[in-house]
């Protein structure tokens, strides 16, 4: 049974075991023009679902996962079966983390894991109902999205969310442009302090002699031009989490008066009598490796392990080139519905310029470069020369460089390259690759017909 995403007042269908939540989400939903029916568990909604199947289908499917008898999994597959294009939202508690992650292969659009705000269920649902789901992304509640394909990052993904569930400090080390502040709202987003303040400062671009006041705040005449009490970056940050970007670059002088805060929960306010406790969650960034910053004695050692508690990398995107194709569809949609263009899809070789970059600048580069050929394109497909790099950008020379001359060896060196980031799993590369299983076959036959030596070809399908 086909599902209709067009049929617009189709209700939402809410299913858990707990009245109070039942009814919160409800109120919550119908406040924003929604219809909305629920149903106590997972027999009741497959029940409504079927007596429905000849009215109006739902718009999208709301579940917890840990219910009595039929769980919020099993439902998920039941649903799947009858309706595959339904958009499926899943709840979870926070020991549930790996089954939520495991439900992703299952096709749903996202979960939420519990507590979460009114505004992150508006806006996941909102999501669910207008942009397609894309069957390996890790999301995040929000607007952003962490999209990564790469057997790495999703590791680190779920290294992620099991650390959101904790108090822990979280110190994530990654090349500028690779998203350190979208991992760290990723990290809030999944914390029990969700629904609170999520305070960001950069501390390389605050100049020294404010991050000190901007941090900590101060009170009415602590110093020349101090006209009102100002609440700091920790005080804003109360309940809630608060994000030290490059946090290398701040002075050391500071470095000892944030030791003291993480050690003793406590502020000292410029020109303030006493002292302000705070319970937040601090999560730090830097693009320097930290420890060597540490060696050269430019970090303080004890802050550094007071910040190291839980490490977290991400890799840079010349060492994940399976997630450009992922990154390069979901850049040129979002750009695409940022400028009003058309523009759906990237040529063959184009995409095999891309995979061959060296990416200096990451992700935040990839995103550049993409929407400045959405803005190029005048059909709704991306060319090779719809690609505009910096003229100093050289392309990516392998170990044995070879020239790419055709097509054919774009295509060539693309499949190659991406069966090598999956370990030769040729169901993922496909997929990745946007072929079918029996073309990949037919094209590494071809090239290890003609490349007897061509290792990758030759490996046994997985």
């Amino acid at each position: 049974m086909q599902y209709n995403k067009q049929n617009k007042r189709a209700p939402i269908l809410i299913v858990d075991d707990e009245p109070e939540m039942r009814f919160a989400l409800t109120a919550t939903l119908e406040e924003e023009g929604y219809r909305v029916l629920s149903a106590p568990n997972g027999e009741a909604a497959l029940k409504i679902c079927m007596a429905r199947s000849n009215k109006d289908p739902f718009s999208a499917l709301i579940t917890d996962m840990k219910m009595p008898g039929m769980s919020g999994i099993d439902l998920i597959q039941q649903i799947k079966k009858r309706w595959a294009d339904m958009p499926i939202i899943l709840m979870s508690a926070f020991g549930s983390v790996e089954s939520a992650v495991d439900a992703m292969k299952l096709g749903i659009f996202d979960y939420m894991v519990k507590p979460f705000s009114e505004k992150t269920l508006r806006d996941t649902l909102y999501e669910a109902l207008h942009k397609k789901p894309t069957e390996g992304k890790i999301r995040r509640s929000g607007n952003k999205q962490l999209v990564t394909e790469d057997l790495g990052m999703k590791k680190m993904l779920k290294m992620a969310e099991v650390v959101a569930a904790s108090q822990a400090t979280v110190l994530i080390q990654a090349e500028s442009g690779t998203g350190k502040e979208l991992l760290a709202r990723f990290i809030h987003d999944h914390s029990p302090r969700a629904h609170r303040p999520f305070v960001a400062i950069n501390c390389a671009a605050v100049p020294e002699s404010l991050l000190e006041s901007e941090l900590f705040g101060y009170e009415k005449g602590a110093f020349t031009g101090a006209a009102t009490k100002k609440a700091g970056r920790f005080e804003l940050a109360q309940m809630g989490t608060l994000l030290l970007d490059e946090v290398s670059e701040m002075q050391f002088s500071l470095q000892a008066k944030l030791l003291r805060v993480l050690q003793e929960r406590e502020v000292d306010v410029l020109g303030g009598k006493g002292t302000l406790s705070v319970d937040i969650r601090v999560i730090a960034t830097t693009n320097r490796p930290l420890l060597e910053e540490v060696k050269a004695g430019r970090f303080r050692e004890d802050l550094y392990y007071r910040l190291n508690v839980f490490p977290l990398r991400i890799p840079p995107l010349r060492d994940r080139i399976a997630d450009i194709p992922a990154l390069v569809q979901h850049f040129i949609l979002s750009g695409a519905e940022k400028n009003g263009k058309r523009v759906n899809a990237i040529s063959k070789e184009a995409l095999a310029i891309l995979m061959s970059m060296p990416w200096p600048g990451n992700v935040r580069e990839l995103e550049n470069i993409i929407e400045r050929a959405v803005l190029l394109a005048e059909s709704e497909q991306i060319d090779k020369d719809h690609l505009l790099f910096p003229e100093n950008e050289p392309i990516r020379q392998e170990s044995a460089p070879t020239t790419i001359t055709t097509v054919w060896e774009a295509e060539r060196k693309l499949i190659l390259e991406t069966l090598t980031q999956v370990s030769g799993n040729r169901t993922h590369a496909a997929r990745m690759l946007g072929i079918s299983i029996r073309t990949l076959r037919n094209k590494l036959r071809e090239y290890h017909k003609l490349d007897p030596d061509c290792e990758t070809a030759n490996t046994e399908s997985k």
